[in-house]
């Protein structure tokens, strides 16, 4: 039967659940923003048909933004949000050095300014040359700056346009950083590089770190079996924009699953549970408190939907699991629609607190020609960049990729947590986790 193919082609459930989200405003962690998220996607999923929609709460190390700068003794070289915005997760401090720059913050580019960055204020690109075999995270770079002993970040885009770029620096047993961090537009770095380098400056970030509560909102479909399907995505976004790609889009995109999935319940061999996670910026936190309560045989696998839709086509990386490789493979030729099969392993977003953990998981986005996030962690992620077209599409091939994973012919072999360490030293992502905290095994 193909009937739930028009269905899910001509459905609005998933797009107004995506509007629904972007209008919300500021759904950064533990923030009532996010909490409304929370809220709103629980009653999307019980609205279509999925039972025990709830919000399981937990706590985290909350983080509010106040105003930041780059200043020269009393001139203010940088301040505001289209020129320089505070990293989430920076300490409420100021600190005063020299300017020096990193380039693309390489850990080799580290290694040969480290007899300069005793004391000074760092500033490093968001991006790596396209000839480096790995993307560096901006949490490894500012770990590397710390462990220099740099006084400050400066985390400059390579995206032009007046966009100062946001993420979180801190680690899970710190979650709030050692020192301040801002992000600064790519005209911005520039300017500051060609002006001032080797001046003094003072990266002045002003913030509060409260306690706060986030949360994730689950439901269920299909059997009551004991072993269960993972569909997932995060809820909270930053608070700079409306966090449409990042990631209102895997939001609204697992939404449009269930609903789908309600329609053909009677398809499904295996329960399959939804979680859309809270406080996902901010280190994992949601998915990695959900991982550690679960019993890794009770999880079948893992789809977690992490900023899709601005890219048409989908991209799974599989982490190296045969069937989930397998499954993919299937997927695209039905449908005879592309999928990109990404053979790394991923050891970022909500997937990965199951994986490291021998879970078989897949991230799942929507593939894109640029390096790094684009729009992403801007305040230009909104709504006008996506495209209803690729969120029913998207959908589709979820919705029956998730059916297809759900049989009980289907069995997917927990991996062995020495092999992805050993890819993960391979591919070299292992230095940065090292550095950041992050290092599972």
């Amino acid at each position: 039967m193909t009937e739930w193919i028009g269905d899910t082609f001509t459905s609005d459930i998933g797009w107004d659940h995506l509007e629904t989200l972007v209008d919300v405003g500021n759904r950064m962690a533990g923030s009532s923003g996010e909490r409304d998220a929370l809220e709103h996607t629980r009653d999307a999923f019980d609205a279509v048909g999925a039972r025990n929609a709830r919000i399981e709460p937990f706590d985290i190390q909350g983080w509010e933004r106040g105003d930041s700068a780059v200043r020269q003794g009393e001139t203010t070289l940088a301040a505001g949000e289209g020129s320089c915005i505070a990293l989430p997760r920076s300490p409420d401090a100021s600190a005063t050095g020299e300017l020096v720059d990193v380039g693309y913050g390489t850990p080799a580019e580290f290694e040969s300014a480290a007899a300069e960055l005793d004391g000074a204020i760092a500033v490093v690109s968001t991006t790596v040359p396209d000839e480096f075999d790995r993307f560096v995270h901006r949490r490894e770079k500012y770990y590397h700056a710390v462990d220099a002993g740099a006084a400050g970040f400066v985390f400059a885009n390579h995206v032009e346009g007046g966009l100062p770029p946001t993420g979180s620096v801190g680690t899970p047993d710190d979650p709030i950083g050692e020192i301040p961090a801002v992000g600064v537009s790519k005209e911005v770095g520039a300017r500051l590089i060609r002006r001032h380098e080797e001046e003094t400056v003072t990266v002045d970030v002003d913030c509060t770190t409260p306690d706060a509560t986030s949360g994730t909102a689950v439901a269920e479909l299909g059997p009551d079996t004991d072993e269960y399907l993972l569909v997932s995505s995060h809820v909270d976004a930053h608070d700079i924009a409306e966090g449409a790609m990042d990631n209102g889009a895997g939001t609204a995109t697992i939404v449009e699953v269930a609903r789908a999935l309600a329609d053909r319940e009677s398809a499904l061999d295996t329960r399959v549970r939804f979680a859309a996670f809270g406080a996902e910026e901010v280190g994992l936190v949601g998915s990695s408190k959900a991982a550690a309560d679960v019993d890794p045989e009770a999880v079948k696998a893992v789809i977690n939907v992490d900023s899709n839709v601005f890219g048409r086509t989908l991209k799974l990386d599989h982490h190296d699991f045969d069937e989930l490789a397998a499954a993919g493979e299937r997927l695209r030729d039905r449908f005879d629609h592309p999928v990109t099969l990404g053979e790394g392993v991923v050891p970022h977003s909500d997937h990965w607190p199951f994986v490291q953990r021998g879970i078989p998981g897949y991230m799942v986005s929507g593939e894109t020609e640029d390096r790094g996030r684009g729009w992403g962690h801007t305040a230009a992620d909104t709504l006008d960049k996506l495209d209803v077209r690729n969120l029913r599409e998207q959908s589709i091939l979820l919705t029956a990729l998730a059916v297809d994973l759900a049989r009980d012919d289907v069995s997917i072999p927990r991996a062995d947590t020495d092999r992805l360490a050993a890819s993960l030293e391979e591919s070299g992502a292992a230095t940065g986790m090292k550095v950041t905290g992050d290092w599972p095994f």
